[in-house]
């Protein structure tokens, strides 16, 4: 064993060793060496740590203290090696503070608890009275701070006590005054009750006289309706005579009637059936002619879908389309997909013909006019299903045939004199029509007109 001479932890491990505490460390002293443990403990490698702390080598001075406090005291005060250590740390960061210590000279103005804390790791020469004047310090200032917590609450509660005395005055008081105003209540109320109980008396009297009048009009009144009753029914048995009688006569007349009626009927029929008989043996064919169509006169000419376009309007005004369909017996020939292509050509085809359908027939309630749909069904490979909306007559064409050919044919198809306007942009189509006597228009003034409904 190798004697080191001069070494101040050496010295004070030495002169320790016969110094020991007969009593617990003070709580303030054991918190302030936990700080100083965990604070030092960073300036440790992990091989110098005894093995318990080495798992808290990477903890912050705060959370070392807070989970490894008990286990650093337990240290400090079983392994000399390791206290120290830690000594070492503390005379190099409290450099002053220590030397004092060991010195034996604290300075007078640090903290006692400082002191013995450090004096608790450093073991100088003394440092049990250290801790322990620490201690008895720490008490005495605990005493202290209960005296003056003591004279705070009693203070309090003599202030409380003031309070509370002026409150019972004040609620006394308040009690009286309530007293007073309900005496004087309750002597209203005495007053008040006696009063009611004189009117209730007097309604009793009143109600025993309402009682007997009452009584004496029922007796009257049972009179009076004992009376009314034998008059109804004296009244009952005339107004039966009566009612028997009337409907004798009602039978009477009746009977009259029906004989005159009868005679009147048969004598009607005899000259129909004459009249029929005379028409079949003489053959002659129903009236078509009136009298005045006999007469030699110069007639009116009658409008045609022709003399429509001389009039002022625009070749693409609506209002021209609705002086056509107001012709009568007018008839509109639709070219389906030559109005929807030009309207709405990026729409599905069965999403055209179902727009253009719904607008003829919303046209066709308006104008009252016969209207046909052509869609162009030579390519179809199917039937289209579709529900024709009222008023609209729908075809396709067949295959081989195209739209244009089935216009044409429902054109000529229409007797002449009859007005029939073909609603087609196809050039080709409108020469033919107009040929054959319809009247073309413009898919676009169909458009503008269907805009408006």
């Amino acid at each position: 064993m190798v004697e080191r001479t001069g070494d101040p932890a050496s010295a004070g491990d030495a002169e320790g060793v016969a110094e020991a505490l007969d009593r617990p460390l003070p709580e303030g002293v054991r918190r302030r060496v936990v700080a100083l443990v965990a604070d030092a403990f960073g300036g440790l490698t992990v091989t110098e740590l005894p093995a318990q702390l080495r798992q808290y080598a990477r903890f912050t001075p705060t959370r070392r203290a807070k989970f490894a406090g008990n286990a650093m005291a337990a240290a400090v005060e079983s392994d000399p090696v390791f206290r120290q250590r830690i000594a070492a740390r503390l005379r190099e960061t409290q450099q002053e503070l220590a030397e004092a210590i060991e010195g034996g000279s604290p300075p007078a103005a640090a903290d006692p608890e400082d002191v013995a804390a450090l004096a608790y790791v450093l073991r100088p020469a003394g440092w049990v009275k250290l801790v322990e004047a620490a201690g008895e310090e720490a008490q005495r200032a605990s005493a202290e701070r209960a005296g003056e917590e003591a004279e705070r609450e009693l203070r309090r509660l003599r202030e409380e006590l003031a309070e509370a005395r002026a409150a019972a005055r004040t609620e006394a008081e308040r009690s009286r005054g309530e007293l007073e105003a309900a005496r004087k209540e309750s002597d209203a109320l005495h007053r008040k009750l006696r009063s009611a109980l004189s009117d209730v008396k007097r309604g009793e009297a009143a109600l025993r006289k309402a009682a007997s009048e009452l009584e004496s009009v029922r007796s009257a009144a049972a009179v009076r309706q004992a009376t009314a009753e034998g008059e109804a029914r004296r009244l009952r048995a005339r107004l039966a005579e009566t009612e028997s009688a009337l409907e004798a006569s009602r039978r009477a007349a009746r009977e009259g009637r029906s004989v005159e009626d009868m005679r009147v009927r048969l004598l009607l029929d005899t000259v129909l059936e004459a009249a029929q008989g005379l028409r079949r043996e003489l053959a002659l064919p129903p009236a078509s002619l009136r009298p005045a169509d006999a007469v030699d006169a110069v007639q009116p000419g009658k409008m045609t879908p022709r003399d429509i376009a001389t009039r002022a309007l625009s070749e693409m005004d609506p209002a021209l389309l609705d002086q056509l369909l107001a012709l009568p017996q007018a008839h509109l020939v639709v070219d389906g997909y030559n109005v929807t292509k030009t309207g709405y050509p990026t729409m599905p085809l069965d999403k055209q013909r179902l727009r253009l359908l719904g607008g003829l027939a919303v046209l066709a309630a308006q104008s009252g006019a016969e209207m046909t749909c052509v869609f162009d069904g030579a390519e179809l490979a199917a039937p289209v299903l579709l529900a024709p909306p009222r008023g609209v007559r729908v075809l396709f064409s067949k295959p081989g045939v195209t739209a244009d050919e089935l216009i044409r044919q429902l054109v000529r198809a229409e007797p002449p004199g009859r007005p029939v306007v073909v609603v087609s942009t196809d050039r080709e189509v409108a020469d033919g029509v107009a040929k054959a006597g319809a009247r073309p228009v413009s898919s676009a003034l169909l458009l503008k007109r269907l805009a408006r409904t």
